[in-house]
């Protein structure tokens, strides 16, 4: 096996792209952050790809766009992620920690460690779920519309509410990239934010980005806390979802904390279904 550093994410994508569709949701993230990095090159200035190949079979799969975590792929090979830890240390590469599915992530935290002296910290625990139809909930009261630039104000400081409420702060985007990637979604064919207004007030969001080939994911979702227990946020979730099945998408993604059990209990009850756990770990230096 050898470890191959790319430059050209297009490139990368083509070359790994086998492998993440192995399982679709599970690499909701590499599959979505990749069509940035193609398509939106300036939200990431600055970004690494890797594959690791056997016989010409890629069997491994990693990116990461600094400073952020590594976002790991499930390997098929045994070996491949101790392999990939020590390719990325030898280049000099300083992880603050890294994303993926559970067994992946604590596999190639455990070689990275184990090579570097750092130790890996536990920082959230996520489900990510999958639907493929929505159940019908009860409506709230209001109705549905797309953000135009015109909301990216009040959207840029809900996010940060959101941020500051429940995003771990090793998560956390800073201002400037966070408005670059809500201009984005505010002029995207592909990608949005959805709200639901009530009394002429909007009372919700639910952003939607991150296209893969069948699918795309769902979030953040945030209601401004005076404002809930009153439906708005499942009842957009559930109509955003909808709508992107209709548009022939065939599944809708969502990253979940699995601390926040009303959370996930809400999206089971719109269709959404837990296929995988992911694991987020931050690596401290001795």
């Amino acid at each position: 096996m050898e470890v191959r550093t790319h430059d050209d994410p297009a490139a990368w994508l083509e070359a790994v792209l086998p492998l993440l569709m192995l399982d679709e949701a599970r690499h909701d993230l590499h599959l979505g952050l990749v069509h940035t990095l193609v398509h939106h090159p300036s939200i990431y200035p600055s970004k690494h790809l890797w594959s690791v190949e056997e016989a010409g079979t890629v069997v491994g799969a990693a990116l990461q766009t600094p400073p952020h975590n590594l976002v790991l792929a499930q390997p098929v090979a045994e070996g491949a992620n101790a392999l990939l830890a020590d390719a990325i240390g030898s280049a000099g590469i300083q992880l603050p920690g890294v994303v993926g599915g559970r067994p992946e992530a604590e596999a190639f935290a455990a070689a990275w460690c184990a090579r570097s002296g750092d130790t890996a910290r536990r920082v959230m625990g996520q489900g990510i779920y999958a639907l493929t139809e929505v159940r019908g909930v009860p409506a709230a009261a209001g109705t549905p519309r797309t953000a135009t630039p015109d909301d990216l104000e009040l959207l840029a400081g809900w996010i940060q509410d959101f941020q500051d409420e429940v995003v771990p702060e090793e998560l956390r985007s800073d201002p400037e990239e966070r408005r670059r990637r809500l201009g984005t979604m505010l002029t995207s064919d592909e990608e949005g934010i959805r709200l639901w207004e009530a009394d002429g007030q909007v009372v919700s969001l639910s952003g939607f980005g991150g296209p893969t080939p069948n699918g795309i994911r769902i979030g953040p979702v945030y209601t401004p806390p005076d404002l809930r227990g009153r439906g708005y946020a499942t009842t957009l979730v559930a109509d955003l979802s909808r709508r992107q099945l209709a548009s022939g998408r065939r599944f809708c993604f969502l990253h979940t904390d699995l601390a926040n059990a009303t959370s996930n209990a809400i999206y089971r009850r719109i269709g959404y279904r837990r296929v995988c756990d992911s694991v987020v770990l931050a690596f401290e230096r001795p």
